[in-house]
């Protein structure tokens, strides 16, 4: 089994060395990325194949075939050397997707060992196993699903039409609609076909174990294909509250938020997650918490107002910032996200921002009449300053100020305030 890890725009170059990848194992890999919904039009939007390497684009994730995998990792600048920054990565990784799908996963539960040594597709699998283990032992959710059958003696109530239309023939068998509790339902089948993915996919000797036991747990469920059933037949009520960690891992690992794909015809699997849509959503779930109860309040994707309107005043261009910050109905701060480095040279007052960006701002703060506008960026050590504001411009002709921020995901602890920190003092500027 081939496996290789990269950073995001890293380069994987051709050869048989552990730093290298045959170029037998990579056609495989890049033919399950061009079936991503990621790949674009040409197939190179998650990797690009080239002559003598494959590059990594902004897109995160495992991508597998059944004898080689690819796992591409973000550029989260952490301390140590390869394996334990390695490790360290897929933790902040996974943290970033437990927080955008409000998941308790304990994460002490899995050893240094195998942060360092995992793929970050076996971790995940790791964690659906050991929660859907832990919830299947407590019993399978159950529901009264309606059932109709020709029995022998009554049963709930009589299907008259039936009964004297197609069983007139035959007076010994009743025509019966009755009620009936069953754990063959959507929830259950939705674990199942994960399951059964999950069981082809990993190449963990313990995750493979667990998995065969939950096939057994789920052996009287409907073994339905991904295509068959309808993720909104679920029905996610009080007596099955605790399923819901469970419904939103499975949806990950099979549909997807950021976006998770099955490549059916290219042989393989991929689990991938597009970097900007995870970390404007990770910044914005985290500010929603910690401003909760305060005077501000956060809207992420809203606004939805129009740049322009047509002679008959219909709205044309509609735009949709990242993040709205509201007082009372009051816009009072835009933030705008983006996963790029920001440049760290003395001389260049723009930081690298692109002048796209800025000329985005500036009409998001026309539009919504606000004053404060603020671009957050990753962090990275070759900043001169430490995280948060890094420069504040007054836009020309206004009162309106544009900030560039920048946010340290490697540092988990505490980054709700760190964020709150960046927001009160652009309000404040």
């Amino acid at each position: 089994m081939i496996r290789r890890t990269l950073l995001e725009w890293g380069i994987l170059p051709y050869g048989d060395g552990e730093a290298e990848i045959p170029p037998w194992a990579a056609d495989r890999v890049a033919k399950v990325a061009s079936a991503s919904v990621f790949a674009g039009r040409h197939g190179g939007g998650v990797v690009e194949q080239g002559r003598k390497a494959l590059r990594a684009r902004g897109i995160v994730g495992v991508i597998a075939s059944s004898d080689c995998a690819l796992e591409i990792l973000p550029k989260i600048e952490v301390k140590g050397d390869n394996g334990e920054a390695t490790g360290q990565i897929r933790r902040r990784l996974v943290h970033m997707l437990a927080s955008v799908l409000d998941l308790d996963i304990d994460v002490g539960k899995i050893s240094e060992f195998a942060w360092q040594r995992e793929s970050l597709l076996e971790i995940l699998v790791r964690i659906f196993a050991d929660k859907l283990i832990e919830a299947v032992r407590r019993g399978l959710p159950r529901h009264y699903i309606q059932q109709a059958d020709d029995l022998p003696a009554i049963r709930g109530k009589l299907d008259v039409t039936r009964q004297f239309t197609k069983l007139a023939a035959e007076p010994s068998r009743l025509s019966c609609r009755y009620d009936a509790l069953t754990a063959d339902i959507p929830l259950n089948q939705v674990m199942r076909a994960t399951v059964t993915t999950l069981a082809r996919v990993t190449r963990s000797a313990s995750n493979q174990r667990s998995l065969r036991e939950l096939v057994f747990a789920y052996a009287d469920i409907s073994d339905l294909s991904m295509s068959a059933f309808r993720w909104e037949q679920v029905v996610l009520d009080r007596t099955n509250q605790r399923w819901r960690e469970l419904f939103d891992l499975a949806r990950l690992l099979l549909e997807g938020r950021f976006q998770t794909t099955t490549a059916g015809d290219s042989g393989g699997f991929s689990l991938l997650f597009e970097m900007n849509a995870l970390f404007e959503e990770y910044v914005s779930i985290t500010l929603k918490r910690v401003l909760a109860g305060t005077d501000l309040r956060v809207i992420s994707q809203g606004g939805r107002l129009f740049c322009l309107e047509n002679e008959e005043h219909r709205g044309l261009f509609q735009t949709r910032p990242d993040i709205l910050i509201k007082r009372g109905e009051e816009v009072v701060q835009i933030i705008d996200t983006k996963w790029k480095k920001i440049a760290n040279r003395i001389d260049d007052q723009k930081h690298g921002v692109a002048q796209g960006d800025v000329y985005q701002m500036m009409a998001y703060g026309q539009i919504y009449k606000c004053a404060r506008l603020t671009l957050v960026y990753p962090h990275h050590t070759a900043l001169h300053f430490d995280e948060g504001i890094q420069a504040v411009h007054s836009v020309t002709g206004s009162t309106a100020r544009l900030g560039v921020a920048t946010i340290d995901v490697a540092r988990g602890a505490q980054i709700g305030q760190r964020l709150e920190s960046i927001v009160r003092q652009q309000l404040a500027s």
